[in-house]
Protein backbone atom coordinates (compact mmCIF):
# COMPACT_ATOMS: atom_id res chain seq x y z
CA UNK A 1 0.00 0.00 0.00
CA UNK A 2 1.39 3.36 -1.05
CA UNK A 3 1.60 6.16 1.48
CA UNK A 4 2.57 9.77 0.92
CA UNK A 5 4.11 12.23 3.34
CA UNK A 6 2.06 15.33 4.09
CA UNK A 7 3.18 18.33 6.11
CA UNK A 8 0.50 19.90 8.28
CA UNK A 9 -0.05 23.45 7.03
CA UNK A 10 -0.03 25.53 10.21
CA UNK A 11 -0.87 28.73 8.30
CA UNK A 12 -4.23 27.25 7.26
CA UNK A 13 -4.94 25.11 10.31
CA UNK A 14 -5.84 25.59 13.95
CA UNK A 15 -5.55 23.75 17.26
CA UNK A 16 -8.16 25.19 19.60
CA UNK A 17 -9.68 24.31 22.93
CA UNK A 18 -12.36 25.39 25.36
CA UNK A 19 -12.86 24.82 29.08
CA UNK A 20 -15.57 25.86 31.51
CA UNK A 21 -14.87 28.90 33.67
CA UNK A 22 -16.86 29.33 36.91
CA UNK A 23 -18.99 26.32 35.87
CA UNK A 24 -21.32 28.21 33.51
CA UNK A 25 -19.12 30.00 30.94
CA UNK A 26 -16.47 28.85 28.45
CA UNK A 27 -13.01 30.21 27.83
CA UNK A 28 -11.52 29.48 24.42
CA UNK A 29 -7.94 29.46 23.32
CA UNK A 30 -5.50 28.06 20.81
CA UNK A 31 -1.85 27.21 20.29
CA UNK A 32 -0.07 29.38 17.74
CA UNK A 33 3.20 27.43 17.32
CA UNK A 34 3.09 23.80 16.32
CA UNK A 35 4.15 21.43 13.55
CA UNK A 36 3.23 18.02 12.31
CA UNK A 37 3.28 15.49 9.54
CA UNK A 38 1.25 12.59 8.31
CA UNK A 39 1.96 9.44 6.37
CA UNK A 40 -1.32 9.08 4.50
CA UNK A 41 -2.62 6.18 2.51
CA UNK A 42 -5.05 7.86 0.17
CA UNK A 43 -6.54 4.47 -0.81
CA UNK A 44 -7.23 3.53 2.84
CA UNK A 45 -6.97 6.30 5.43
CA UNK A 46 -7.07 3.72 8.23
CA UNK A 47 -3.50 2.81 7.24
CA UNK A 48 -2.26 6.36 7.89
CA UNK A 49 -0.27 7.89 10.76
CA UNK A 50 -0.11 11.40 12.21
CA UNK A 51 2.37 13.13 14.53
CA UNK A 52 2.02 16.64 15.99
CA UNK A 53 4.32 18.66 18.25
CA UNK A 54 2.94 21.76 20.03
CA UNK A 55 4.96 24.53 21.67
CA UNK A 56 3.21 24.79 25.06
CA UNK A 57 4.38 28.38 25.52
CA UNK A 58 2.39 29.41 22.43
CA UNK A 59 -0.91 29.07 24.32
CA UNK A 60 -3.17 32.06 23.66
CA UNK A 61 -6.52 32.71 25.33
CA UNK A 62 -6.56 36.40 24.54
CA UNK A 63 -5.66 37.42 28.10
CA UNK A 64 -1.95 37.84 28.92
CA UNK A 65 -2.31 37.26 32.68
CA UNK A 66 -4.31 34.06 32.16
CA UNK A 67 -1.81 32.83 29.55
CA UNK A 68 1.07 33.42 32.00
CA UNK A 69 -0.80 31.39 34.65
CA UNK A 70 -1.39 28.58 32.14
CA UNK A 71 2.36 28.52 31.36
CA UNK A 72 3.23 28.30 35.08
CA UNK A 73 3.79 25.13 37.16
CA UNK A 74 0.08 25.29 38.14
CA UNK A 75 -0.78 24.13 34.61
CA UNK A 76 1.59 23.38 31.68
CA UNK A 77 4.87 24.24 33.45
CA UNK A 78 6.43 25.21 30.11
CA UNK A 79 9.88 25.72 31.63
CA UNK A 80 10.04 22.01 32.50
CA UNK A 81 7.66 20.59 29.83
CA UNK A 82 7.95 22.81 26.73
CA UNK A 83 6.22 20.47 24.27
CA UNK A 84 2.90 18.67 23.94
CA UNK A 85 2.83 15.78 21.46
CA UNK A 86 0.30 13.55 19.75
CA UNK A 87 1.19 10.34 17.89
CA UNK A 88 -1.55 8.28 16.31
CA UNK A 89 -1.58 4.54 17.02
CA UNK A 90 -4.51 3.43 14.85
CA UNK A 91 -7.35 4.79 12.78
CA UNK A 92 -10.75 3.21 12.45
CA UNK A 93 -13.32 3.95 9.75
CA UNK A 94 -16.83 4.83 10.94
CA UNK A 95 -18.45 5.11 7.53
CA UNK A 96 -18.62 7.87 5.00
CA UNK A 97 -15.83 10.35 5.66
CA UNK A 98 -15.82 9.82 9.44
CA UNK A 99 -12.95 8.22 11.38
CA UNK A 100 -11.69 7.71 14.91
CA UNK A 101 -8.02 8.51 15.30
CA UNK A 102 -6.58 6.80 18.37
CA UNK A 103 -3.27 8.04 19.66
CA UNK A 104 -1.04 9.02 22.54
CA UNK A 105 -1.25 12.58 23.82
CA UNK A 106 1.62 13.69 26.05
CA UNK A 107 1.26 16.72 28.32
CA UNK A 108 3.64 17.42 31.22
CA UNK A 109 5.45 14.12 30.64
CA UNK A 110 2.18 12.20 31.12
CA UNK A 111 0.91 10.15 28.20
CA UNK A 112 -2.69 9.01 27.82
CA UNK A 113 -4.64 7.58 24.93
CA UNK A 114 -6.97 10.08 23.28
CA UNK A 115 -9.55 9.41 20.58
CA UNK A 116 -10.17 12.12 18.00
CA UNK A 117 -13.53 11.97 16.25
CA UNK A 118 -12.47 13.04 12.78
CA UNK A 119 -13.96 13.85 9.44
CA UNK A 120 -12.16 14.00 6.11
CA UNK A 121 -13.25 17.32 4.59
CA UNK A 122 -11.89 16.80 1.09
CA UNK A 123 -8.92 17.31 -1.16
CA UNK A 124 -7.89 19.72 -3.90
CA UNK A 125 -4.95 21.00 -5.87
CA UNK A 126 -4.08 24.55 -4.80
CA UNK A 127 -3.22 27.34 -7.31
CA UNK A 128 0.50 26.45 -7.04
CA UNK A 129 -0.03 22.79 -7.97
CA UNK A 130 0.23 21.33 -4.46
CA UNK A 131 -2.05 18.48 -3.40
CA UNK A 132 -3.94 19.34 -0.20
CA UNK A 133 -6.20 17.44 2.17
CA UNK A 134 -8.31 18.75 5.05
CA UNK A 135 -9.65 17.21 8.24
CA UNK A 136 -11.73 18.31 11.20
CA UNK A 137 -11.33 16.56 14.55
CA UNK A 138 -12.68 16.84 18.09
CA UNK A 139 -11.86 15.24 21.42
CA UNK A 140 -12.44 15.82 25.10
CA UNK A 141 -9.90 15.15 27.83
CA UNK A 142 -9.88 15.37 31.61
CA UNK A 143 -7.11 17.87 32.33
CA UNK A 144 -6.29 16.33 35.72
CA UNK A 145 -5.31 13.09 33.92
CA UNK A 146 -2.33 15.07 32.59
CA UNK A 147 -1.31 16.72 35.87
CA UNK A 148 -3.19 19.98 35.23
CA UNK A 149 -4.83 19.98 38.66
CA UNK A 150 -4.86 23.61 39.84
CA UNK A 151 -8.28 24.90 40.81
CA UNK A 152 -10.01 27.15 43.28
CA UNK A 153 -13.47 26.87 44.84
CA UNK A 154 -15.83 29.82 44.48
CA UNK A 155 -18.28 31.12 47.10
CA UNK A 156 -21.38 30.26 45.09
CA UNK A 157 -20.32 26.65 44.63
CA UNK A 158 -18.29 25.08 41.90
CA UNK A 159 -14.75 25.84 40.84
CA UNK A 160 -12.87 28.34 38.70
CA UNK A 161 -11.71 25.87 36.01
CA UNK A 162 -13.67 22.91 34.63
CA UNK A 163 -12.06 19.48 34.43
CA UNK A 164 -13.11 18.69 30.85
CA UNK A 165 -11.19 20.34 28.04
CA UNK A 166 -12.76 20.20 24.58
CA UNK A 167 -10.22 20.14 21.75
CA UNK A 168 -11.06 21.18 18.19
CA UNK A 169 -8.79 20.82 15.18
CA UNK A 170 -9.10 22.21 11.66
CA UNK A 171 -6.19 20.85 9.68
CA UNK A 172 -4.94 21.22 6.13
CA UNK A 173 -2.06 19.06 4.96
CA UNK A 174 0.16 19.56 1.91
CA UNK A 175 1.68 16.62 0.07
CA UNK A 176 5.46 16.71 0.21
CA UNK A 177 7.20 16.93 -3.14
CA UNK A 178 8.59 13.64 -4.37
CA UNK A 179 12.36 13.41 -4.22
CA UNK A 180 14.31 12.31 -7.28
CA UNK A 181 17.18 9.87 -7.19
CA UNK A 182 20.47 11.44 -8.27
Amino acid sequence: MTTHTYKLDTAHSAIGFSVRHLVFAKVRGHFSAWSGSAELSEADLTQSRVEVSIDASSIDTGTADRDQHLKSPDFFDVAQFPTLTFKSSRIEALGGERYRVHGDLTIRDTTREVVLDSEFSGSAKDPWGNDRLAFTAKASIDRSDFGLKWNQAVETGGVVVGERVDIELEVQAVKAAATRAA
